[in-house]
């Protein structure tokens, strides 16, 4: 149930994490189509500003050329009637009579076309004005045109005149219009006037990029355009330009951003960052637990395996105590001093085997704490080797091994703690008698590499896996072979041996294979 629930609640965190990462990327990607079309629109009203703007300065700029070229000729402006309104209205109760009257008179300048180009045809530029007579008849007299004529005294009478703006613009508009659109495109527009317009605007609406622009004539390029222009899809903006009275445009205004992406990815750089960090500081702290639930989980089976040997290891030496005990008591056997003495000494040996067994827990116990005192003094490796061998001797001969001794190195003297080194040997050579199915064939070898010593201990037994070699140096760790009490041991040996070694500045490690034994390796410095 509990192995359930675990693997649940690691679904259910993962799946989670797994939503927040795809979360993220759908607003990154939904900010980033949101900034693309902010900007579209940006650059689109950019254009569209500074259409409007290039037309009117050209307009304002015809304007002032036709005006100076009024003042400069000094010709007065030949007058022209176009059209005369009269309007008569007649209240027969009253017999009050309303006549309107309404003249538009154009006043033509003589300004051809010639001046401005060849091409353009106008017989001259023209201004509109009105004059306009209000007048009222109180008296019974019949108003008609021949009495209009005569010298009829109105009793009312209202003068207005003045300019007909409506019409003086939309003359010219015409022609202002009909003259631009025969001259060239560079006559109309400069590349830094154009490239001047583009930069105020598009300062104004935020977009701060390098920019590129180009200005085509019915789908060519003109001379109008920047040195680094090429049309690019994703990135070019257009509009018409310069429309004529028809409202069409041969001209087309196109505006391209060479970083654009690069651009709209540095709106969202910060925020975009800190959701990064966020997100990694989640992905750590979940890895992390996850982790430390699993390690929990390990030390939790390693423990309990331990505790599993550690009873089964002292069960065997008690019993053994006790029905040698008993076999003293008996009245038979305590009359036998030889039986006696050989039952005292079983008791002896089992009670020094769970000596051993605590002294080994107390002794990595002190090591993890720090309180171990190991004081070094310079010692040949070769004696030390000796003196491990003879330790293990009785444990070999009772298997019927051997122990081959290479001896290569010609330097030896090293700075260890005797004891405690003897302690590790002794401790590899074990486990090399204890995991040999058949009769132990142990070889010790040593050579000098450099400053160093390497010490080689080779057995031929059951060997161990790639995932036992990277944690036998872990405390409690013991790799399971099917039987967990088939070989005597607790797993604190080897993490012993490892913490002796890397407190004499040395290095240790393992290369072994499945069934075919291993061999321990020892790296010491030597004394200079």
């Amino acid at each position: 149930m509990n192995k359930l629930f675990f693997r649940i609640l690691v679904l259910l965190m993962s799946l989670s994490l797994i939503g927040i990462i795809l979360v993220q990327v759908y607003w990154f990607n939904s900010s980033l189509e949101n900034n693309e079309e902010q900007f579209k629109n940006h650059v689109t009203q950019v254009i569209s500003d500074v259409s409007d703007k290039l037309e009117e300065e050209e307009k304002y700029s015809f304007q002032d050329k036709i005006n100076h070229i009024k003042d400069s000729t000094g010709k007065i402006p030949q007058k022209e009637d176009l059209l005369e309104i009269l309007f008569v209205q007649r209240n027969t109760k009253t017999n009050k009579t309303i006549v309107y009257k309404n003249s538009i008179t154009s006043e033509k300048y003589d300004i051809n076309g010639t001046i401005f180009n060849k091409k353009f045809n106008s017989d001259g530029f023209k201004s509109f004005s009105s004059k306009r007579l209000t007048e009222v008849y109180n008296n019974n007299n019949i108003i008609d045109n021949s009495v209009l004529n005569q010298s009829t005294i109105p009793d009312i009478k209202i003068e207005k005149d003045g300019n007909l703006d409506i019409l003086n613009q939309a003359q010219f508009k015409i022609s202002y219009l009909d003259y631009a659109s025969i001259l060239p495109i560079d006559e109309r527009i400069t590349k830094e006037k154009l490239k001047s317009l583009l930069k105020k605007e598009l300062k104004e609406h935020g977009i701060k990029t390098k920019f590129e622009f180009g200005i085509y004539s019915s789908g060519v390029p003109t001379k109008i355009k920047s040195e680094g222009f090429h049309y690019d899809k994703e990135a070019t903006y257009n509009m018409p330009v310069f429309a004529d009275n028809e409202g069409n445009s041969k001209y087309e205004l196109l505006v391209t951003f060479p970083y654009k992406k690069k651009f709209l990815l540095s709106q969202l750089v910060s925020i975009t960052i800190l959701s990064i960090i966020f997100t990694l500081i989640i992905i750590i702290a979940y890895t992390s637990a996850l982790n430390q639930l699993i390690r929990q989980k390990q030390i939790s089976e390693i423990k309990t395996d331990f505790i599993n040997n550690m009873t089964h290891e002292f069960k065997t030496p008690i019993a053994t105590i006790n029905l040698a005990l008993d076999a003293i008591r008996n009245p038979k056997i305590i009359e036998d001093k030889e039986k006696v003495f050989r039952y005292l000494q079983m008791i002896r040996d089992e009670n020094k085997r769970m000596h051993a067994q605590v002294e080994n827990v107390l002794r990595i116990s002190k090591l993890e704490k720090k309180e171990l005192d190991i004081s070094k003094e310079p010692t040949v490796i070769h004696d030390v080797i000796e003196d491990a061998i003879e330790h293990v001797n009785l444990i070999l001969e009772d298997k019927q091994g051997t122990i081959v001794k290479h001896f290569n190195a010609a330097r030896t003297t090293c700075l260890v703690n005797e004891v405690h080194f003897t302690n590790v040997l002794v401790n590899i050579l074990e486990n090399a008698i204890k995991y040999s199915p058949d009769v132990p064939e142990i070889e010790v070898f040593t050579e000098n590499v450099k400053d160093v010593i390497l010490i080689k201990i080779k057995d031929n037994g059951l060997g161990m896996s790639k995932t036992a070699q990277k944690r036998v140096f872990e405390k409690f760790y013991r790799e399971h072979t099917g039987d967990l009490h088939n070989v005597k041991g607790h797993g604190l040996g080897l993490a012993y041996v490892k913490r002796i070694v890397e407190d004499h500045n040395g290095q240790v490690y393992v290369e072994s294979e499945k069934g075919k034994g291993s061999t321990f390796i020892i790296k010491i410095p030597l004394i200079n």
